[in-house]
Formats: structure tokens, C-alpha cells, sequence
């Protein structure tokens, strides 16, 4: 059951850099002891133990300010900074090397027996004060923002942040899995709702260019069209009017039909 308490240790000193010693951590982490306590009252529960297991995970409550059912399922190496209103649900599994912040909770959104409560991957980190509810999955490498409510599943290496939780950090730029506090982007905090806006302005932006160039274009063809229109006025006027028109070369005496010349002036 502490086999692996050399490894929890290593976990935390490598992921806070306020931990100076193996004797500070033992000491003074709330976390490991509620993660401690819950291994006892996970062994138990696992063998219908369950009022043992609850006393036990009450009795870390207390202690900790930290909430784990005994039933939860938890890996290695799980961080709890700071820890203090945590909540971890019965059917909750959590992966390895995950790192979850002091008002998380692991919630469950239905009242039928059964899986009920998320399940978190590998490496995941999840923020300060953020609630993830139902039977839905955090994918590996992903990281939650704090304060928010994610209730659909997180793919892998993506940062989400807001309520409703949206990606806001993709694969690409999330995915180099360095360390992120809390989290979330901090020197480059992506706003969704500020880039639609961007987004629909520059729309709007380039569907104006296009129609003043439709207009631009209109014009020309316009003008073009008035132009040819006046030169077949021209011709038209230069053809009924100018000499050659028939009376000077036809006086109409000749017999029928009249000739093409003089037939309009007869």
C-alpha cells in the first residue's frame, strides 16, 4: 500500500518548487496525507469494507479539508496543491503524474448507480476552483483552467477554459507538455469570446471590400455601355442626316417599287 510513497514524494518536490525536503512534504502537505488516508480507505473499501472506508475518508476530510470517496480509483504520483476543498467522487479515476489544485471537483451529475463521475488521463492538470461533472473524460496531457465547468469530454493536450469549458489552447500549442500552472495560459490568456468578435470583424471587413469592388465594377460597365449607347446614337444620326441620304441623288419619279432611298421620304 506505501510502496509507492518514495514516488508521491518525488511527484510533489518535482512539481513545487516550495518544497525544499522529504521531511518538509511528510510534514506539512495536506495533500499526500489525503491521498495517504485514502489509499487506507480505498484497501478496505475494495473489500466491502464500505463503513470502514467512509470513517476513514471522513476522518482525512477532517484532517485535510480534502474529500476523496474511498471508491474513487487513483493512480501514481497524484498532486493535490494546497487542497483545501477538494472534492472527489465515488466513481472518479484518475490517472498517472496528474496534478489537480486546492476547490477542484470530481462531480457526478446523475442519481443512477454506476459510473457517474469523470475519469481523468495521465498528466492532466487541472486548475484551481474548477468543477468537472458527470461521466465524461479529461484526455491525457489536458489541461482544465481555473473556475472552469467542464461537462464534455476534453480531448487529449488541449487547454479549456470558461464556462461552459471550450478549447481555447489546441494540440499544437498545448501539446509540448510543458508545466502550466494552474492550468491555464497565463502569459497568453486566450479570450474565445473576444476572437469570434475578431473573427466576425474581419468578415465583415472583407465582405465590404468585395462589394465595393462588385459596385467599382458596375460602374465601368456602366460607363462602357453609355459610351457604346451614344456611339450608335452617333452613327445612327451621322447616317439619317449627312449627304448621301436619298434626296439628293433620288427624286422619287421613277416608277414602283420605290428604291430603298427614296421610299422613307415619299
Amino acid at each position: 500500500m506505501f510502496k509507492h510513497l518514495r514516488d508521491e514524494i518525488d511527484g510533489i518536490i518535482a512539481r513545487d518548487p516550495a518544497a525544499r525536503s522529504w521531511l518538509e512534504v511528510i510534514l506539512c502537505y495536506p495533500g499526500l496525507h489525503a491521498l495517504l488516508i485514502h489509499r487506507v480507505a480505498h484497501y478496505a473499501w475494495v473489500r466491502r469494507h464500505y463503513l470502514i472506508g467512509r470513517v476513514l475518508s471522513q476522518a482525512g476530510r477532517w484532517l485535510t479539508g480534502i474529500e476523496i470517496h474511498p471508491g474513487a480509483t487513483i493512480g501514481r504520483r497524484f498532486f493535490i496543491d494546497h487542497g483545501m476543498g477538494v472534492v472527489i467522487g465515488e466513481t472518479a479515476e484518475i490517472g498517472d503524474d496528474v496534478l489537480m489544485y486546492h476547490g477542484v471537483t470530481l462531480g457526478g451529475t446523475s442519481l443512477a448507480r454506476g459510473k457517474r463521475h469523470p475519469t481523468i488521463r495521465n498528466r492532466a492538470i487541472i486548475g484551481a476552483g474548477a468543477k468537472v461533472l458527470g461521466a465524461i473524460e479529461v484526455g491525457e496531457g489536458a489541461r482544465i483552467g481555473s473556475n472552469a465547468v467542464v461537462v464534455s469530454d476534453v480531448p487529449p493536450g488541449v487547454t479549456v477554459l470558461g464556462i461552459p469549458a471550450k478549447v481555447v489552447m489546441s494540440r499544437g500549442r498545448a501539446g509540448d507538455q510543458r508545466f502550466l500552472a494552474y492550468g491555464t495560459p497565463c502569459d497568453e490568456l486566450p479570450d474565445p469570446l473576444m476572437r469570434c468578435v475578431t473573427s466576425m470583424t474581419e468578415q465583415v471587413a472583407a465582405l465590404r471590400r468585395r462589394i465595393e469592388m462588385l459596385e467599382a465594377e458596375g460602374d465601368e460597365a456602366e460607363a462602357e455601355r453609355e459610351a457604346e449607347a451614344e456611339a450608335e446614337d452617333e452613327a445612327v444620326d451621322g447616317k439619317g442626316n449627312g449627304p448621301g441620304n436619298g434626296r439628293d441623288h433620288c427624286d422619287g419619279s421613277h416608277p414602283e417599287p420605290r428604291c430603298g432611298r427614296c421610299a422613307p421620304f415619299i
